[in-house]
């Protein structure tokens, strides 16, 4: 792995717990003289001549000043998580007491560790590639079962394995290619044409389905937004309390009780759902107030992953919303207090579900709530997530896979038009290099390591 930087020449502080009052916390240093700094605090024993990953028990000491009773963790260079020697030290939960030590610790030669250095620290060293190393902030904000699946099978290097593996047998083409431009005036040729045409067709087809799976991804880690939209007193807010299964959101039988949006967050099979119950619309509202509201309703829309549009069976006017017409592709028609209409006036499928007639529920006492999750679901999804396959979840990759795809197909418009070795080769050495850009395989600028590091937290 190449990479800009020289090695760290400096030791880092920090606390890896989350801050605040708790049983214990736990502050972890990294770096060449992280144990000589621990050991200038540490009473009763000589931590440097300590085996590495072994545990100790005793009282730190600033000069006279007693900090803690603690127990210090010793991980040696290079069998460490940042393959730098690592102290970490497990305190009581007081953030007086951890603020001393850190406080302490700098006194003594360490600086406060910026976010995520020692995560870079670790990638830097060679523990981990780049996607590993952005997986470890994946799994630290996973919020549902599948986000968290994902993110180990990428720290477990799942994704960089899939890449190697497709940059492994590239190389092999290119150095070829390259041999054959050295022996140009001897008309030889090493690398078998046909044969790198399959291993393009091959490339392409997992590039595309790597790049697929981005929409997956992208759900499994951040989730669905989903707008309730509907007229006044058609049940937008009995809907988002039946969904959620508790009370929520304010129900009345006036017209226009929710004037603002209301936000929550649903859990179906693993993936989160962000339901917003949006301000009743009115074609023609007078009321200011409630104009904003429907501003807001619109903005909602615009942006939801789902619309679900909830008509009143009970209202005459079933005219609708006419502005919801251009995304009609991501909105559930659901047709609500199917209970309260005679079943003469009702379709065969109520309160079933057939997403191109639309669904009948009865929200109120929650019939046909569950059939709705799943057609969420369905929707969201298309598929079962097996999270045992690489899925895309991560943006950056997904713009450098989209330049992966690019240069492949320059690559098979060349050799379709027999170029010549030398410009297949630059080719080849493009795609190489965005390959080799997700997981660091290349040199990676400082600004884009600053920009990926500085989203984790300070202790990671």
């Amino acid at each position: 792995m190449s990479h800009t930087f020289s090695a760290w020449d400096d030791t880092i502080v920090a606390l890896a717990t989350p801050p605040g009052i708790g049983a214990i916390g736990i502050i972890r240093l990294s770096g060449e003289n992280s144990i000589a700094i621990a050991d200038a605090l540490f009473t009763g024993k000589n931590l440097s001549d300590q085996a590495s990953h072994t545990l100790h028990v005793g009282m730190l000491k600033n000069d006279k000043e007693e900090l803690d009773e603690v127990v210090v963790s010793l991980y040696k260079a290079p069998k460490s998580y940042t393959g730098e020697n690592i102290a970490e030290i497990s305190c009581h939960g007081s953030p007086f007491i951890q603020q001393q030590i850190i406080a302490a610790c700098i006194q003594k030669g360490a600086r406060l560790a910026k976010p995520g250095e020692f995560t870079q620290r670790a990638f830097l060293n060679g523990k981990m590639d780049l996607t590993q190393a952005e997986a470890v902030a994946d799994v630290i904000a996973a919020h549902s079962l599948a986000a968290k699946q994902t993110a180990l099978k990428q720290l477990r290097g799942g994704f960089s394995f899939d890449l190697k593996a497709l940059r492994g047998q590239l190389i092999g083409f290119a150095a070829l290619i390259e041999l054959e431009l050295d022996f140009s005036q001897e008309d030889v040729e090493f690398a078998d044409r046909l044969q790198l045409e399959r291993l393009i067709a091959q490339l392409m087809v997992s590039a595309t389905q790597l790049l697929h799976s981005f929409r997956l991804g992208n759900v499994i880690k951040n989730g669905v937004n989903v707008a309730i939209i509907g007229k006044p007193n058609a049940g937008k807010s009995t809907l988002l309390n039946a969904l959620l299964n508790e009370e929520r959101a304010i129900v009345s039988d006036i017209a226009g009780t929710t004037r603002d949006t209301i936000e929550e967050v649903l859990n179906i099979n693993g993936v989160l759902f962000r339901l917003i119950d949006t301000a009743g619309i009115r074609e023609h509202a007078t009321d200011r107030i409630e104009k904003l509201g429907i501003e807001r309703s619109r903005h909602n829309a615009e942006k939801a992953d789902i619309i679900i549009h909830l008509a009143d069976l009970t209202d005459n006017d079933r005219s609708g919303i006419s502005w919801l017409k251009p995304y009609s592709e991501k909105v559930i028609e659901v047709y609500n207090k199917y209970d309260q209409v005679s079943s003469a006036n009702l379709p065969a499928n109520a309160p079933g579900a057939d997403p191109a007639l639309g669904i009948y529920i009865s929200a109120k006492n929650k019939e046909g709530i569950e059939t709705l999750k799943s057609v969420m679901y369905e929707r969201a999804i298309g598929e079962t997530i097996q999270t045992e396959h690489t899925i895309v979840t991560n943006a950056r990759h997904f713009a450098a896979l989209q330049k992966v795809l690019e240069c492949l197909n320059d690559i098979k418009a060349g050799m379709d038009n027999n170029l010549t070795g030398d410009f297949l080769a630059l080719d080849i050495r493009r795609c190489l290099h965005y390959l080799g850009e997700i997981t660091g395989q290349v040199e990676i600028d400082r600004d884009i390591l600053g920009t990926i590091f500085g989203k984790f937290c300070i202790g990671k």
